[in-house]
Protein backbone atom coordinates (compact mmCIF):
# COMPACT_ATOMS: atom_id res chain seq x y z
CA UNK A 1 0.00 0.00 0.00
CA UNK A 2 0.93 3.15 -0.98
CA UNK A 3 2.22 5.59 1.40
CA UNK A 4 3.58 9.56 1.34
CA UNK A 5 6.79 10.55 1.19
CA UNK A 6 9.03 12.21 3.24
CA UNK A 7 9.47 15.20 1.62
CA UNK A 8 13.11 14.99 0.18
CA UNK A 9 14.85 13.70 -2.90
CA UNK A 10 16.51 10.48 -2.68
CA UNK A 11 19.60 8.93 -4.88
CA UNK A 12 22.57 7.58 -4.72
CA UNK A 13 24.88 5.38 -6.93
CA UNK A 14 25.78 3.81 -3.40
CA UNK A 15 22.34 2.14 -3.19
CA UNK A 16 22.97 0.40 -6.68
CA UNK A 17 26.60 -0.19 -6.87
CA UNK A 18 27.33 -4.10 -6.15
CA UNK A 19 23.72 -5.05 -7.35
CA UNK A 20 23.28 -8.68 -8.68
CA UNK A 21 21.68 -7.90 -12.43
CA UNK A 22 19.40 -10.85 -13.63
CA UNK A 23 18.50 -11.12 -17.26
CA UNK A 24 15.59 -10.08 -18.13
CA UNK A 25 12.90 -12.98 -18.55
CA UNK A 26 12.58 -15.42 -21.04
CA UNK A 27 8.69 -14.58 -23.38
CA UNK A 28 6.66 -16.60 -21.05
CA UNK A 29 3.13 -17.74 -22.44
CA UNK A 30 -0.15 -17.02 -20.44
CA UNK A 31 -1.23 -20.00 -18.82
CA UNK A 32 -4.53 -21.64 -20.00
CA UNK A 33 -7.21 -23.93 -18.79
CA UNK A 34 -8.25 -24.44 -15.17
CA UNK A 35 -5.70 -25.47 -12.37
CA UNK A 36 -6.23 -28.53 -9.86
CA UNK A 37 -7.85 -26.80 -6.72
CA UNK A 38 -4.57 -28.32 -4.81
CA UNK A 39 -3.03 -24.87 -5.80
CA UNK A 40 -5.29 -23.31 -3.11
CA UNK A 41 -4.33 -25.31 0.02
CA UNK A 42 -3.46 -23.22 2.78
CA UNK A 43 -2.92 -23.58 6.37
CA UNK A 44 -4.73 -20.61 8.20
CA UNK A 45 -3.77 -19.18 10.87
CA UNK A 46 -5.77 -16.85 13.81
CA UNK A 47 -5.34 -13.07 12.93
CA UNK A 48 -4.34 -12.15 16.58
CA UNK A 49 -4.36 -8.41 15.14
CA UNK A 50 -7.93 -8.05 14.16
CA UNK A 51 -9.39 -11.48 15.76
CA UNK A 52 -13.21 -11.03 14.10
CA UNK A 53 -11.90 -11.34 10.81
CA UNK A 54 -11.64 -15.05 9.14
CA UNK A 55 -11.59 -18.90 10.50
CA UNK A 56 -8.72 -20.62 11.01
CA UNK A 57 -10.74 -23.88 10.77
CA UNK A 58 -11.43 -23.22 6.95
CA UNK A 59 -9.35 -23.20 4.08
CA UNK A 60 -10.91 -22.06 1.09
CA UNK A 61 -9.45 -23.70 -1.93
CA UNK A 62 -11.13 -21.61 -5.24
CA UNK A 63 -13.35 -18.89 -5.16
CA UNK A 64 -15.80 -19.01 -8.15
CA UNK A 65 -17.17 -15.43 -7.97
CA UNK A 66 -20.25 -15.08 -10.56
CA UNK A 67 -21.35 -10.98 -9.94
CA UNK A 68 -23.39 -8.81 -11.80
CA UNK A 69 -23.97 -4.85 -11.39
CA UNK A 70 -26.94 -2.83 -12.16
CA UNK A 71 -25.43 0.31 -10.60
CA UNK A 72 -27.41 0.13 -7.84
CA UNK A 73 -27.52 -3.71 -6.83
CA UNK A 74 -24.86 -6.42 -6.30
CA UNK A 75 -25.76 -9.71 -7.32
CA UNK A 76 -23.41 -13.10 -6.78
CA UNK A 77 -23.35 -16.50 -6.73
CA UNK A 78 -20.57 -17.70 -5.27
CA UNK A 79 -19.21 -21.15 -5.12
CA UNK A 80 -16.31 -21.65 -2.55
CA UNK A 81 -14.22 -24.89 -2.81
CA UNK A 82 -13.49 -25.48 1.17
CA UNK A 83 -11.66 -27.73 3.39
CA UNK A 84 -11.88 -28.37 6.94
CA UNK A 85 -8.69 -27.99 8.96
CA UNK A 86 -10.20 -29.46 12.01
CA UNK A 87 -13.64 -31.05 12.65
CA UNK A 88 -16.15 -28.17 12.77
CA UNK A 89 -19.78 -28.19 13.89
CA UNK A 90 -20.68 -25.21 10.83
CA UNK A 91 -18.75 -23.62 8.36
CA UNK A 92 -18.75 -19.92 9.10
CA UNK A 93 -17.02 -17.11 6.92
CA UNK A 94 -17.18 -13.45 6.25
CA UNK A 95 -19.60 -11.41 4.79
CA UNK A 96 -21.65 -8.47 5.17
CA UNK A 97 -25.01 -8.60 6.35
CA UNK A 98 -25.67 -5.63 4.10
CA UNK A 99 -26.68 -8.26 1.94
CA UNK A 100 -29.79 -10.61 1.92
CA UNK A 101 -29.19 -14.50 1.34
CA UNK A 102 -31.19 -15.69 -2.12
CA UNK A 103 -29.85 -19.45 -1.23
CA UNK A 104 -27.23 -21.63 0.22
CA UNK A 105 -25.95 -25.24 -0.47
CA UNK A 106 -23.48 -27.18 0.60
CA UNK A 107 -22.43 -30.17 -1.96
CA UNK A 108 -25.99 -29.88 -3.43
CA UNK A 109 -28.19 -30.03 -0.74
CA UNK A 110 -30.28 -26.80 0.69
CA UNK A 111 -28.95 -25.46 3.95
CA UNK A 112 -30.63 -22.60 6.18
CA UNK A 113 -27.22 -20.46 6.01
CA UNK A 114 -27.76 -17.04 8.08
CA UNK A 115 -25.94 -13.93 7.93
CA UNK A 116 -25.62 -11.83 11.05
CA UNK A 117 -22.95 -9.01 12.43
CA UNK A 118 -20.77 -9.91 8.81
CA UNK A 119 -20.69 -13.51 9.49
CA UNK A 120 -22.15 -15.97 7.48
CA UNK A 121 -22.56 -19.40 9.42
CA UNK A 122 -23.66 -22.87 7.82
CA UNK A 123 -24.90 -24.81 10.02
CA UNK A 124 -23.43 -28.38 8.78
CA UNK A 125 -20.67 -30.22 10.12
CA UNK A 126 -17.58 -30.88 8.41
CA UNK A 127 -14.82 -33.60 9.60
CA UNK A 128 -11.07 -32.90 9.91
CA UNK A 129 -9.64 -32.63 5.85
CA UNK A 130 -13.60 -33.27 4.60
CA UNK A 131 -13.45 -31.12 1.30
CA UNK A 132 -17.20 -29.41 0.39
CA UNK A 133 -18.87 -27.22 -2.35
CA UNK A 134 -20.77 -24.12 -0.92
CA UNK A 135 -22.61 -22.29 -2.69
CA UNK A 136 -24.29 -18.77 -1.83
CA UNK A 137 -26.47 -16.54 -3.63
CA UNK A 138 -26.55 -13.02 -2.32
CA UNK A 139 -27.95 -9.88 -3.42
CA UNK A 140 -27.88 -5.95 -2.00
CA UNK A 141 -26.52 -2.54 -1.73
CA UNK A 142 -22.45 -2.96 -0.67
CA UNK A 143 -21.10 -0.96 2.11
CA UNK A 144 -17.72 -0.47 3.35
CA UNK A 145 -16.40 -1.21 6.55
CA UNK A 146 -13.79 1.14 8.53
CA UNK A 147 -10.28 1.17 8.20
CA UNK A 148 -8.36 0.62 11.35
CA UNK A 149 -5.98 3.88 11.04
CA UNK A 150 -4.84 7.21 11.17
CA UNK A 151 -3.70 7.57 7.46
CA UNK A 152 -4.72 10.80 5.81
CA UNK A 153 -5.37 8.90 2.75
CA UNK A 154 -7.58 6.10 4.73
CA UNK A 155 -11.01 5.69 3.32
CA UNK A 156 -14.04 2.82 3.73
CA UNK A 157 -12.55 -0.47 3.45
CA UNK A 158 -14.13 -2.99 0.43
CA UNK A 159 -16.69 -2.05 -1.82
CA UNK A 160 -16.68 1.83 -3.13
CA UNK A 161 -19.77 2.96 -5.21
CA UNK A 162 -19.78 6.09 -6.43
CA UNK A 163 -22.21 8.68 -6.72
CA UNK A 164 -22.19 7.59 -10.77
CA UNK A 165 -23.00 3.96 -9.97
CA UNK A 166 -19.66 2.73 -10.57
CA UNK A 167 -17.41 0.33 -8.03
CA UNK A 168 -13.96 0.57 -7.26
CA UNK A 169 -12.73 -1.86 -4.04
CA UNK A 170 -9.54 -1.16 -1.39
CA UNK A 171 -9.59 -3.76 1.06
CA UNK A 172 -6.55 -3.88 3.49
CA UNK A 173 -5.92 -5.68 5.86
CA UNK A 174 -9.24 -6.94 5.31
CA UNK A 175 -12.68 -5.68 3.84
CA UNK A 176 -13.36 -8.26 0.58
CA UNK A 177 -16.17 -9.77 2.69
CA UNK A 178 -18.02 -6.44 1.47
CA UNK A 179 -18.22 -7.80 -1.57
CA UNK A 180 -18.71 -11.63 -1.29
CA UNK A 181 -18.41 -14.65 1.23
CA UNK A 182 -14.73 -14.92 2.31
CA UNK A 183 -12.35 -16.12 4.77
CA UNK A 184 -11.19 -12.46 5.08
CA UNK A 185 -7.22 -13.69 6.48
CA UNK A 186 -4.03 -13.05 4.79
CA UNK A 187 -2.83 -16.93 5.65
CA UNK A 188 -6.03 -18.63 3.82
CA UNK A 189 -5.03 -18.26 -0.13
CA UNK A 190 -7.17 -19.35 -2.55
CA UNK A 191 -7.52 -19.69 -6.54
CA UNK A 192 -10.31 -17.27 -8.34
CA UNK A 193 -12.12 -17.66 -11.11
CA UNK A 194 -14.10 -14.39 -11.69
CA UNK A 195 -16.95 -13.37 -14.14
CA UNK A 196 -18.38 -9.86 -14.29
CA UNK A 197 -21.56 -8.68 -15.51
CA UNK A 198 -21.67 -4.95 -16.11
CA UNK A 199 -23.97 -2.45 -17.83
CA UNK A 200 -23.53 -1.68 -21.60
CA UNK A 201 -21.07 0.31 -22.37
CA UNK A 202 -18.89 0.30 -18.91
CA UNK A 203 -16.31 -2.35 -18.23
CA UNK A 204 -16.00 -4.98 -15.66
CA UNK A 205 -12.49 -5.27 -14.13
CA UNK A 206 -11.09 -7.75 -11.97
CA UNK A 207 -7.65 -9.32 -10.66
CA UNK A 208 -6.55 -11.69 -12.27
CA UNK A 209 -5.84 -12.74 -15.96
CA UNK A 210 -8.22 -11.82 -18.04
CA UNK A 211 -10.36 -14.14 -19.99
CA UNK A 212 -13.42 -13.81 -22.63
CA UNK A 213 -15.69 -11.04 -22.65
CA UNK A 214 -18.76 -12.44 -23.68
CA UNK A 215 -21.46 -9.79 -24.29
CA UNK A 216 -21.02 -7.51 -21.19
CA UNK A 217 -19.65 -10.28 -18.99
CA UNK A 218 -15.30 -10.31 -18.26
CA UNK A 219 -13.94 -13.01 -17.07
CA UNK A 220 -11.18 -13.40 -15.02
CA UNK A 221 -8.81 -16.51 -13.66
CA UNK A 222 -5.62 -16.93 -11.30
CA UNK A 223 -3.33 -20.21 -11.64
CA UNK A 224 -1.56 -18.45 -8.50
CA UNK A 225 -3.11 -18.69 -5.01
CA UNK A 226 -4.16 -14.93 -3.48
CA UNK A 227 -4.92 -13.56 -0.28
CA UNK A 228 -8.28 -12.26 0.03
CA UNK A 229 -7.11 -8.60 0.55
CA UNK A 230 -5.29 -8.87 -2.81
CA UNK A 231 -8.49 -9.37 -4.84
CA UNK A 232 -9.67 -6.01 -6.33
CA UNK A 233 -12.89 -5.45 -8.10
CA UNK A 234 -14.06 -1.85 -10.61
CA UNK A 235 -16.80 -1.40 -12.53
CA UNK A 236 -17.32 1.60 -14.47
CA UNK A 237 -16.87 3.84 -18.22
CA UNK A 238 -13.10 2.21 -18.70
CA UNK A 239 -11.09 2.63 -21.29
CA UNK A 240 -8.35 -0.39 -21.72
CA UNK A 241 -5.20 0.10 -23.23
CA UNK A 242 -2.44 -3.11 -23.37
CA UNK A 243 1.23 -2.82 -23.57
CA UNK A 244 4.03 -5.23 -23.28
CA UNK A 245 6.46 -6.26 -20.06
CA UNK A 246 9.41 -7.81 -19.83
CA UNK A 247 9.92 -11.10 -21.87
CA UNK A 248 6.65 -10.31 -23.58
CA UNK A 249 4.46 -10.12 -20.00
CA UNK A 250 0.88 -9.06 -20.74
CA UNK A 251 0.28 -5.42 -19.29
CA UNK A 252 -3.21 -4.42 -19.31
CA UNK A 253 -4.30 -0.61 -18.44
CA UNK A 254 -7.82 0.96 -17.11
CA UNK A 255 -8.05 4.49 -17.14
CA UNK A 256 -11.27 6.78 -17.09
CA UNK A 257 -12.18 9.77 -19.52
CA UNK A 258 -10.80 12.10 -15.97
CA UNK A 259 -7.38 10.13 -15.29
CA UNK A 260 -6.67 9.38 -19.08
CA UNK A 261 -3.53 11.71 -19.17
CA UNK A 262 -2.39 9.65 -16.75
CA UNK A 263 -1.51 6.61 -19.05
CA UNK A 264 1.44 7.58 -20.09
CA UNK A 265 2.50 7.10 -16.85
CA UNK A 266 1.24 3.52 -16.83
CA UNK A 267 2.65 3.23 -19.95
CA UNK A 268 6.37 3.38 -17.82
CA UNK A 269 5.07 0.32 -16.29
CA UNK A 270 8.09 -1.87 -18.85
CA UNK A 271 11.03 -0.05 -17.33
CA UNK A 272 9.47 -0.29 -13.92
CA UNK A 273 9.09 -4.12 -13.95
CA UNK A 274 12.53 -4.81 -15.90
CA UNK A 275 14.56 -2.53 -12.98
CA UNK A 276 12.66 -4.91 -10.67
CA UNK A 277 13.25 -7.67 -12.53
CA UNK A 278 16.90 -6.91 -12.68
CA UNK A 279 17.04 -7.08 -8.44
CA UNK A 280 14.34 -9.45 -7.27
CA UNK A 281 14.15 -12.41 -10.17
CA UNK A 282 11.29 -12.88 -12.72
CA UNK A 283 7.96 -10.72 -12.38
CA UNK A 284 6.02 -13.49 -10.25
CA UNK A 285 2.85 -14.16 -12.37
CA UNK A 286 1.09 -14.10 -15.71
CA UNK A 287 0.02 -10.96 -16.15
CA UNK A 288 0.18 -7.58 -15.26
CA UNK A 289 -1.37 -3.68 -15.04
CA UNK A 290 -3.13 -1.33 -13.25
CA UNK A 291 -6.58 -0.07 -13.16
CA UNK A 292 -7.19 3.93 -11.83
CA UNK A 293 -10.02 4.10 -9.48
CA UNK A 294 -11.16 7.32 -7.14
CA UNK A 295 -9.31 6.28 -4.27
CA UNK A 296 -6.71 8.55 -2.85
CA UNK A 297 -4.17 5.47 -2.52
CA UNK A 298 -3.00 2.98 -4.07
CA UNK A 299 -2.92 -1.10 -3.72
CA UNK A 300 -0.95 -3.86 -4.52
CA UNK A 301 -3.71 -6.18 -5.93
CA UNK A 302 -2.21 -9.41 -7.47
CA UNK A 303 -1.75 -9.03 -11.56
CA UNK A 304 -3.77 -5.53 -11.34
CA UNK A 305 -2.69 -2.61 -9.01
CA UNK A 306 -4.97 -0.38 -8.00
CA UNK A 307 -4.50 3.04 -8.19
CA UNK A 308 -5.52 6.64 -7.07
CA UNK A 309 -6.13 8.56 -10.49
CA UNK A 310 -4.60 11.48 -8.62
CA UNK A 311 -0.85 9.65 -8.69
CA UNK A 312 1.41 11.39 -10.51
CA UNK A 313 4.87 9.82 -9.35
CA UNK A 314 6.13 6.54 -11.04
CA UNK A 315 7.75 6.43 -7.95
CA UNK A 316 4.23 5.28 -6.38
CA UNK A 317 3.97 2.70 -9.19
CA UNK A 318 6.57 1.04 -8.68
CA UNK A 319 5.88 0.63 -4.85
CA UNK A 320 3.18 -1.34 -5.58
CA UNK A 321 4.97 -3.26 -8.33
CA UNK A 322 7.74 -4.48 -5.53
CA UNK A 323 4.82 -5.73 -3.71
CA UNK A 324 4.24 -8.09 -6.14
CA UNK A 325 7.46 -10.35 -4.88
CA UNK A 326 6.84 -8.94 -1.23
CA UNK A 327 3.34 -9.10 -0.30
CA UNK A 328 1.67 -11.09 -3.09
CA UNK A 329 3.45 -14.14 -3.99
CA UNK A 330 5.21 -13.73 -0.31
CA UNK A 331 2.28 -12.89 1.75
CA UNK A 332 2.83 -12.38 5.95
CA UNK A 333 0.51 -14.80 8.03
CA UNK A 334 -0.63 -12.07 10.11
CA UNK A 335 -0.91 -8.31 9.50
CA UNK A 336 1.88 -8.49 12.43
CA UNK A 337 3.86 -9.12 9.94
CA UNK A 338 2.99 -6.62 7.40
CA UNK A 339 6.21 -4.62 7.71
CA UNK A 340 7.47 -7.68 5.70
CA UNK A 341 5.66 -6.10 2.65
CA UNK A 342 5.98 -2.28 3.42
CA UNK A 343 9.52 -2.49 4.39
CA UNK A 344 10.31 -3.79 1.63
CA UNK A 345 8.81 -1.84 -0.79
CA UNK A 346 9.47 1.51 0.32
CA UNK A 347 13.35 0.24 0.19
CA UNK A 348 12.78 -0.51 -3.60
CA UNK A 349 11.42 2.97 -3.53
CA UNK A 350 14.22 4.48 -2.63
CA UNK A 351 16.79 2.89 -4.18
CA UNK A 352 14.89 3.25 -8.05
CA UNK A 353 14.23 7.17 -6.57
CA UNK A 354 18.01 7.30 -5.93
CA UNK A 355 19.23 6.20 -9.38
CA UNK A 356 16.67 9.46 -10.44
CA UNK A 357 19.24 12.28 -8.53
CA UNK A 358 20.35 13.91 -7.11
CA UNK A 359 20.48 13.49 -2.99
CA UNK A 360 22.78 11.21 -1.32
CA UNK A 361 20.79 8.05 0.45
CA UNK A 362 22.31 9.53 3.54
CA UNK A 363 19.98 11.97 3.53
CA UNK A 364 17.47 9.91 3.36
CA UNK A 365 18.75 7.77 5.99
CA UNK A 366 18.89 11.25 8.63
CA UNK A 367 15.59 12.07 7.52
CA UNK A 368 13.86 8.73 8.18
CA UNK A 369 15.90 8.12 11.58
CA UNK A 370 14.82 11.14 12.45
CA UNK A 371 11.08 10.29 11.96
CA UNK A 372 11.64 6.88 13.71
CA UNK A 373 11.35 7.41 17.40
CA UNK A 374 7.88 9.20 17.00
CA UNK A 375 6.73 6.75 14.62
CA UNK A 376 7.14 3.98 16.88
CA UNK A 377 5.98 6.00 20.06
CA UNK A 378 2.67 6.99 17.83
CA UNK A 379 2.02 3.38 15.97
CA UNK A 380 4.34 0.63 17.71
CA UNK A 381 7.53 -0.46 17.29
CA UNK A 382 7.23 -2.21 13.20
CA UNK A 383 6.94 -5.73 14.57
CA UNK A 384 4.43 -4.74 16.85
CA UNK A 385 1.82 -2.26 15.42
CA UNK A 386 -1.07 -0.98 17.36
CA UNK A 387 -4.28 -2.36 15.95
CA UNK A 388 -5.53 1.02 15.43
CA UNK A 389 -2.62 2.01 13.53
CA UNK A 390 -2.74 -0.01 10.76
CA UNK A 391 0.08 0.73 8.23
CA UNK A 392 1.17 3.76 9.31
CA UNK A 393 4.58 5.16 8.72
CA UNK A 394 6.57 2.66 11.64
CA UNK A 395 5.72 -0.61 9.04
CA UNK A 396 7.15 1.49 6.14
CA UNK A 397 9.89 3.55 7.15
CA UNK A 398 11.19 1.77 10.31
CA UNK A 399 11.39 -1.45 8.39
CA UNK A 400 13.14 0.01 5.65
CA UNK A 401 16.31 1.44 7.82
CA UNK A 402 16.57 -2.42 9.13
CA UNK A 403 17.18 -3.30 5.81
CA UNK A 404 19.34 -0.31 5.02
CA UNK A 405 21.66 -1.49 8.11
CA UNK A 406 21.44 -5.13 6.49
CA UNK A 407 22.78 -4.39 3.28
CA UNK A 408 25.66 -1.55 5.37
CA UNK A 409 26.57 -4.90 7.30
CA UNK A 410 26.56 -7.55 4.84
CA UNK A 411 27.54 -5.44 1.30
CA UNK A 412 25.55 -4.79 -1.46
CA UNK A 413 25.94 -8.25 -3.64
CA UNK A 414 24.99 -10.42 -0.41
CA UNK A 415 22.09 -7.83 0.20
CA UNK A 416 20.73 -8.35 -3.78
CA UNK A 417 21.17 -11.73 -3.62
CA UNK A 418 18.89 -11.97 -0.62
CA UNK A 419 16.21 -9.85 -1.73
CA UNK A 420 16.18 -12.04 -5.33
CA UNK A 421 16.47 -14.95 -3.69
CA UNK A 422 13.51 -14.91 -1.11
CA UNK A 423 10.92 -14.33 -3.57
CA UNK A 424 12.27 -16.68 -5.49
CA UNK A 425 13.02 -19.73 -2.60
CA UNK A 426 9.44 -18.99 -1.09
CA UNK A 427 6.97 -18.25 -4.58
CA UNK A 428 3.12 -19.01 -3.40
CA UNK A 429 3.98 -19.37 0.67
CA UNK A 430 3.07 -17.56 3.33
CA UNK A 431 5.80 -16.52 6.05
CA UNK A 432 6.03 -14.16 8.86
CA UNK A 433 9.20 -13.17 10.79
CA UNK A 434 11.01 -16.53 12.07
CA UNK A 435 11.05 -17.72 8.78
CA UNK A 436 12.59 -14.26 7.37
CA UNK A 437 15.08 -14.23 10.15
CA UNK A 438 16.16 -18.16 9.66
CA UNK A 439 16.15 -17.24 5.97
CA UNK A 440 18.53 -14.27 6.70
CA UNK A 441 20.85 -16.04 8.91
CA UNK A 442 21.13 -19.05 6.33
CA UNK A 443 21.68 -16.87 3.70
CA UNK A 444 24.51 -14.82 4.99
CA UNK A 445 26.11 -17.49 7.15
CA UNK A 446 25.58 -14.53 10.02
CA UNK A 447 23.32 -14.14 12.84
CA UNK A 448 21.48 -11.11 12.89
CA UNK A 449 18.42 -12.20 14.72
CA UNK A 450 19.70 -9.75 17.24
CA UNK A 451 19.40 -6.70 14.86
CA UNK A 452 16.36 -7.85 13.18
CA UNK A 453 14.83 -8.02 16.94
CA UNK A 454 15.90 -4.55 18.08
CA UNK A 455 14.95 -3.22 15.16
CA UNK A 456 11.49 -4.77 14.62
CA UNK A 457 11.16 -4.54 18.73
CA UNK A 458 12.43 -1.04 19.94
CA UNK A 459 9.99 1.22 21.22
CA UNK A 460 13.14 3.61 20.80
CA UNK A 461 15.30 3.92 17.46
CA UNK A 462 17.93 1.44 17.76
Amino acid sequence: MRRPSIVIAVCSVLLVTGCTAVPASPARPVPTGRVDDSVGLSTPVAEPTYPKLGNPGIDVLRYGLDLAWDTRTLSGTATLTVRATRALDSVVLDLSDAYALVSVTLDGAPVAGTLAADKLTVPRPLAAEQRATLVVRYRGTPTTTPMPSHRPDAVGLGLNVTADGSLWTMQEPYGAFTWYPVNDIPSDKALYDIAVTVPDGWAGIASGTPGPVEGRTFHYTTTDPVASYLTTLAVGRYQKAIGTGPGGLPLTYWTRAEDAERLGMLRESPMLLDWLERRLGPYPFPTAGVVLVESPSGMETQQLVTLSGKVRSPAVLLHEYAHHWFGDTVTPSTWQDVWLNEGWATYLQRVWEAEQGPADISEWERSARALDGGLRAEAGPPGHPKPGNFAEKNVYFCSALMLNEIRKLVGDAEFWALARDWPGQHRNSVQDRASFTAYVNQHTGRDLTALIDRWLDSPTTP
